[in-house]
């Protein structure tokens, strides 16, 4: 036998086999790290923050017990802002390095595809036939006559002003209207 072909060390059935023990292992193991995480989270936040215990107070008692948890909430409210800013801040480099990464790498060319060309192609392109051919363009288009505008003849507009004034002008206008 050929190194390409050697024998499987385990058969099919016994690779299936200890496949899926390794899935089922690891989702026991995914399910056991959840609940880990849920029980930390449960821990840190009985941590931060002890039940109240309201039952028993004076209203001057609740009313520092208010402040005091008007406080914590500011603090609270400045970490998660001061995060966010370092977040957003962070993200903004990101996108400026990996814009730089794409300058630097070029823009990608594509991969041209291959023509094939007939030998007689291949001749026209380089022969001067191709080059009267251009030139022999211009010659196979239809001539257009271009039909000269009736223009009308452009007088003087002083002259007729004057020649329209007064009562003469207008019984002029009146008898060509008639």
């Amino acid at each position: 036998m050929s190194e390409g072909q050697k024998k499987p060390k385990y058969s099919a059935t016994r690779r299936l086999l200890l496949k899926s023990k390794l899935l089922k292992k690891a989702a026991s193991l995914l399910v056991a790290e959840s609940e880990e995480k849920k029980h930390e989270k449960e821990r840190v936040v009985n941590e931060s923050f002890p039940p109240l215990k309201l039952s028993g107070l004076s209203v001057q008692e609740l009313q520092e017990l208010c402040k005091d948890l008007h406080r914590k909430i500011d603090v609270v409210d400045e970490a998660r802002y001061d995060m966010e800013v370092k977040v957003a801040r962070n993200e903004k480099e990101i996108q400026s390095l990996n814009q730089k990464i794409v300058e630097l790498k070029g823009v990608k060319r594509p991969s041209l595809k291959r023509v094939k060309k007939t030998a007689d192609d291949m001749l026209g392109a380089y022969s001067d036939t191709s080059k009267l051919m251009k030139a022999d363009f211009k010659a196979n288009l239809k001539t257009v006559k271009k039909e000269d505008e009736k223009r009308e003849e452009v007088t003087d507009w002083r002259k007729n002003v004057e020649a329209m004034s007064g009562m003469e002008g207008r019984k002029k206008l009146f008898d060509a209207g008639q």
